[in-house]
């Protein structure tokens, strides 16, 4: 698989196969996203990858624990209008796909409580990183995301990266034995392989026109 494959072939999963996935591929992974970019070479990102027990017991502390307060905004670009109905945009896509009607409340909180088990993936890598690290670093730990996702696509492997988890920070510090003053936890990301028949990892997504994003000034 090229680089361009694995751009275009990878995007949310949220339907997994229950194959599991082997530590060394994992190790694989990971081990060349190491050289990912990153500021002064800060390389700022840390994270725990769970699977089996581990992980069963750490889902089970956050489907009987209410969300907390977000130590971070991630839902604030909503409030322009664009931003919002690019986030209805991929919303409808994903509840048509599933089936639900927009009015189903309890069939759509449903699907969104699914979240909590990470669409039951047979792994999760739970992210995190020391508080001191500012702007620069959460997009360099963002490049560093991104690098996972698709070297786990070369592998055949698929994601899901899992703002929501944020939501779940303290719990999912005191499992990991991580020091709460010390250290921000980012995001979850589900992997594993994904269901090909499942319709929800199959609907249309959008994305904006190129024009819309990047100017070329200077070829006249």
């Amino acid at each position: 698989m090229n680089v361009t494959e694995a751009v275009t072939s990878r995007r949310s999963i949220r339907e997994y196969l229950d194959t599991p996935v082997e530590l060394e591929t994992l190790r694989r992974v990971m081990d060349k996203a190491r050289w990912a970019a990153s500021g002064c070479n800060y390389q700022p990102w840390e994270a725990s990858i769970l699977t089996g027990q581990p992980l069963r017991d750490l889902q089970a502390k956050i489907r009987t624990t209410p969300p907390q307060e977000l130590e971070y905004d991630w839902d604030a670009p909503k409030a322009e209008e664009k931003y919002k109905e690019r986030l209805y945009g991929i919303s409808r896509g994903m509840f048509d796909a599933l089936g639900i009607e927009r009015e189903d409340k309890a069939a759509r909180m449903n699907a969104m409580a699914r979240n909590a088990t990470s669409f039951d993936a047979p792994a999760v890598m739970f992210v995190h990183f020391p508080r001191l690290m500012k702007a620069p670093q959460w997009s360099d730990t963002g490049m560093w995301l991104q690098t996972v996702a698709l070297l786990l696509r070369e592998e055949g492997l698929d994601s899901c990266f899992q703002e929501f988890m944020a939501y779940y920070a303290n719990v999912i510090r005191d499992h990991l034995g991580l020091d709460h003053e010390h250290t921000m936890f980012f995001c979850g990301m589900a992997i594993g392989y994904r269901d090909p028949n499942a319709p929800v990892n199959n609907f249309e997504r959008e994305r904006v026109p190129l024009d819309e994003h990047v100017r070329f000034l200077g070829w006249d």
